[in-house]
């Protein structure tokens, strides 16, 4: 694990104390102002050469990226392609050399430790280095909060020979956040399989692989905020599960060790209260279609995606008429009086993102006379994988305000219709007014990666927070 030393400002060793004009700058070349890069990095061009997707990156693999156009260097865990900054870095291109292939921490620490190298190289980020934990002999209780690795004799008592490969977890840290990473090697886990909660000091995450629970169980070495998010690398099997510290310094340890942590064991043992957030949707999107009204309004509505390998949804899936679950108030903060004098309204949805979408399709298209033009964006994995559509297509050919576009990422060769993930260039084509300062409203709700990437383009594109609202999937 990196973490930040403990040091003065600037260093002692900083170019800032030993030259008496400041750190030594090099002449750009014109055209590569820090401007110009901010440009650049707005662009939507490909800056890492991996199309958009984050690696795990190996020493010996972050060894071989060493010439000026194809250097990467690593800082604080997280890899850089620094080969498309070169250019426009004000120290030179040698100075960036100096860690290719590397890890480069200490060095810009030395140099310029107070610079948002986060901000200004985020569009170059590769992935995260691959951790290599190592279970010394004198192995102690602070060994494994910090390599997250189970003893050998833990994991051959707590697993039956069918079951799954010993999981494991490591942590690390920048100045503003803590990711914890776990290694569950399965290649069927999704955000289904996954349970996180925190209260006060304490921290719980519990993964389900296949019929065993892998909990970290840990009182905090710090304070966190109160919001979490939890990104999984289904192909690879890696869960990521980030915190906000509530003061930005560094960690010198993630916590101390409670009940069941680090441990796998056998899932009806667990005894966990299972809780999840679902959207209350309306039966149809057609008045025409809906059936009679049911006696005393008694019925929710929730549309649910079944997870076969989830934890939650396939116990839905067997609940029969009479069988019970616990429902609790409704939360959220979606208000009417956003509606007032709306004009434009666009919908950006992901997968079981839609849900949120139906009400407001509905409210919005019967009750806002000033409204002139309801467009929503629909991404998916596959074709099959469209929810509603026919519901949809229908609604858009009796209601000509109303349009629908489908984005596809995996689509077979007979689609014809918009490939790919949400970007700059799908954005500005479909976010377009009706009139030039018509008020407007953008609604987007799916997976965490999707809606933060989301609104990130949308404040790009110079649409202002009151313009924009975003719902938790």
């Amino acid at each position: 694990m990196l973490n930040v030393p403990s040091q003065s400002f600037p260093a002692p060793s900083s170019q800032q104390r030993v030259a008496s004009g400041g750190r030594s700058k090099v002449p750009l070349k014109q055209g590569r102002s820090l401007m110009d890069w901010i440009r650049l990095t707005k662009s939507g061009k490909d800056l890492t050469g991996l199309k958009g997707r984050l690696i795990e990156v190996t020493e010996e693999e972050l060894k071989k990226h060493t010439k000026k156009d194809d250097c990467w260097i690593c800082i604080r865990g997280l890899v850089y392609n620094v080969s498309p900054y070169m250019e426009y870095h004000p120290g030179g291109e040698d100075e960036l050399m100096k860690a290719a292939g590397s890890d480069g921490t200490d060095l810009f620490d030395q140099v310029h430790r107070w610079v948002n190298y986060e901000s200004m190289l985020k569009e170059c980020l590769v992935g995260r280095m691959a951790i290599k934990p190592a279970v010394p002999k004198d192995y102690g209780e602070e060994k494994k909060v910090l390599n997250g690795m189970l003893p050998k004799s833990q994991v051959t008592d707590t697993l039956a020979k069918e079951g799954p490969s010993s999981p494991s977890y490591d942590w690390f840290q920048t100045d503003s956040l803590v990711t914890i990473v776990i290694y569950t090697k399965q290649k069927d886990i999704n955000l289904d399989s996954v349970i996180v909660d925190h209260q006060d000091d304490s921290f719980r995450a519990e993964t389900i692989i296949k019929d065993y629970s892998y909990i970290i169980h840990l009182g905090l070495s710090h304070e966190i905020q109160e919001d979490l998010s939890v990104r999984v690398v289904e192909n690879v099997g890696k869960i990521e599960i980030v915190l906000k510290k509530k003061e930005n310094t560094s960690w010198k340890r993630l916590g101390h060790p409670l009940e069941n942590h680090n441990s796998l064991i056998p899932k009806k043992d667990t005894g966990t209260e299972i809780v999840k957030p679902y959207t209350p949707v309306s039966d149809f999107l057609l008045s025409e279609v809906k059936e009679p009204v049911l006696v005393n309004n008694k019925y929710i509505y929730f549309l649910i995606k079944i997870y076969p390998a989830g934890l939650f949804t396939p116990e839905l899936d067997h609940l029969h008429i009479g069988d019970f679950v616990s429902v609790s108030n409704p939360e959220g903060n979606f208000k009417i009086s956003q509606f007032q004098e709306l004009e434009d309204l666009f919908l950006l949805a992901a997968g079981t993102g839609f849900t949120p979408m139906v009400k407001i399709l509905n409210y919005a298209l019967t009750n806002i006379p000033s409204l002139r033009k309801v467009k929503l964006m629909f991404f998916n994995k596959a074709e099959d994988d469209i929810i509603w559509r026919s519901q949809l297509e229908k609604l858009a050919f009796k209601d000509k305000r109303f349009d629908v576009e489908y984005v596809l990422s995996a689509p077979t060769s007979e689609w014809n219709g918009k490939r790919g993930h949400i970007s700059p260039a799908l954005l500005s084509e479909f976010l377009k007014r009706s009139l030039d300062k018509s008020k407007v409203l953008i609604c987007i709700c799916g997976p965490t990666p999707f809606t933060e990437q989301g609104i990130r383009l949308l404040h790009d594109l110079n649409f202002s927070k009151d313009e924009i609202h975003s719902f938790t999937a």
